[in-house]
């Protein structure tokens, strides 16, 4: 074996074997957005698909009744004016940019609601100004990445206990 063989060999770095797909058999956000069909088991590479297939507007329009907001409100979170969305036939598939923002909404539903244990008490609390939010409500925050993690943050506080 050549000196040069030797030494890289000492490179190479050996891990064990790991599954890195978190897999369950359900995901609870699948079920607020309707009528969004996914191939089999969801995984976060489930997610990746379905947000770059797009979403079709009926089941965007069924998701923001079932969790008490406006079409004006979840065009403003999705980044696209809300007379854009109006145009959109029914069936029509709202595209990827648009598509992940709604993805990534439903996701903080699913985990508020687990939370709070209800729906109904997790909308209550995304339209309830707070200190933590600067008297801002969490949901007036999702127009930007930064805020949802802000939201994130806040329910893993409540959820431990932790109270500002």
């Amino acid at each position: 074996m050549s000196y040069k063989e030797k030494h890289t060999e000492s490179l190479v770095v050996n891990e064990p074997m790991a599954m890195y797909i978190t897999q369950s058999s359900y995901n609870p956000f699948y079920g607020l957005l309707g009528s969004v069909k996914t191939s089999g088991s969801t995984t976060d590479f489930n997610i990746i698909e379905l947000a770059r297939q797009g979403l079709p507007k009926r089941s965007l329009l069924s998701f923001a009744k079932k969790i008490a907001i406006t079409i004006q409100d979840l065009a403003s979170i999705m980044h696209i004016s809300e007379r854009t969305l109006q145009r959109y036939d029914d069936d029509a598939i709202i595209k990827t940019e648009y598509a992940e923002k709604a993805i990534e909404l439903a996701r903080l539903y699913a985990r508020g609601n687990e939370v709070f244990g209800s729906m109904e008490n997790f909308k209550i609390w995304m339209k309830t100004p707070g200190l933590i939010f600067n008297g801002e409500s969490p949901l007036s925050l999702l127009d930007t990445s930064a805020g949802f993690d802000m939201v994130f943050t806040e329910l893993g506080r409540i959820e431990h206990g932790i109270l500002a």
